[in-house]
């Protein structure tokens, strides 16, 4: 009896792109579950090593490997940061994901993970500002016009009740512009750009988008009962928020390890400003309730998003699930 093809047993691979991503993936669904994702991180049941970080500052960017196990999926997203490239019309950020089946270790898909990336940080934001900001908050102001900050609209418009109105500043003016026409006509919210970053923060939510290197938030700019996503912070000696403002709020981080490399509290920390017992918790600590969220409509609440594996793979696994329902085509990898 011949011995039989083992090749044959192989899995065949899912190659899905950004147009199939964006069909496959609403907010909706990545809100619901990257707090999921979130609430088993804090449970201990998910598998997470910190970011592998590939430094090229002669081509002024990096690359980033993240592998992450959740919920009966295995993968890595392997992402590129590259500041400069709207010169070139291209997106800043660009990435892979590949999944595997943790049984075996077989490939499953090869997908486009730039949306994904996108879409899942937005998420996170959502799920921020739906336990930590206040309830009544209507007007959000935002720092940097660029794709995470529609990304984070577009979550925040689906857990925050009613949004009266967006400010958005920029140092380039067409993007704000840009972005109040096109984010006001899509959710249907009066959105306006503004000259300052002072008057984009006089308001409920902050949301903070930007590469900076330097604090661009002042703690005197932010009222009593603020909560702000601080998003732009994820590699080492990027800030976004004067270290005074951390000092004094309730922050919260997606991953304590993580944050305290390459998040908004990194520079804090290292200039001895801050200390690691200064933090709060994470944000799937409060999800999983095991701390409290806001307490109460005075405290300053910061959530430092540094973007973590887990939220990525979980979302992979979601369109992997969804285009193996509507049989996509797939093919022989090995």
């Amino acid at each position: 009896m011949g011995r039989k093809d083992k090749s044959s047993t192989l899995p065949e691979v899912l190659i899905l792109g950004r147009s199939e991503i964006e069909q496959l993936l609403s907010m909706g669904e990545a809100l619901k579950a990257v707090e999921h994702s979130f609430r088993l991180q804090a449970e201990g049941e998910t598998i997470m090593p910190p970011k592998l970080y590939l430094n090229l500052s002669q081509y002024q960017g990096d690359f980033r490997a993240m592998p992450a196990y959740i919920d009966g999926a295995a993968g890595v997203k392997w992402v590129s940061v590259y500041p400069n490239n709207w010169r070139q019309n291209l997106p800043s950020i660009m990435a892979t994901i590949i999944l595997c089946d943790p049984n075996t270790g077989c490939p499953l898909a090869i997908m486009d993970g730039t949306h994904i990336t996108n879409i899942r940080t937005g998420a996170a934001g959502g799920v921020a500002v739906k336990y930590l900001a206040r309830r009544d908050s209507s007007v959000i102001g935002f720092i940097g016009a660029g794709i995470q900050a529609r990304t984070q609209l577009l979550a925040i418009s689906e857990v925050l009740p009613k949004i009266e109105q967006v400010k958005v500043f920029d140092q380039q003016r067409d993007a704000s512009v840009t972005y109040a026409n096109e984010m006001g006509a899509k959710l249907g919210i009066n959105i306006r750009p503004v000259e300052t970053i002072q008057e984009a923060t006089e308001a409920d939510i902050v949301v903070t988008t930007t590469p900076s290197r330097k604090p661009v938030v002042k703690k005197q700019h932010i009222k009593p009962g603020t909560h702000i996503n601080a998003i732009g912070a994820d590699a080492k000696g990027k800030q976004e928020l004067e270290a005074a403002l951390l000092k004094n709020a309730k922050v919260i981080v997606d991953d304590i390890e993580q944050a305290a490399h390459s998040g908004e509290i990194n520079v804090p920390l290292s200039q001895g400003v801050i200390k690691i017992e200064d933090i709060y918790g994470t944000l799937g600590e409060v999800v999983a309730n095991m701390k409290k969220g806001r307490e109460n409509n005075e405290e300053i609440t910061i959530f430092d998003s540094t973007g973590v594996a887990i939220e990525d793979i979980t979302c992979a696994k979601l369109v992997y699930n969804k285009a193996r329902e509507r049989e996509l085509p797939t093919f022989k990898l090995l």
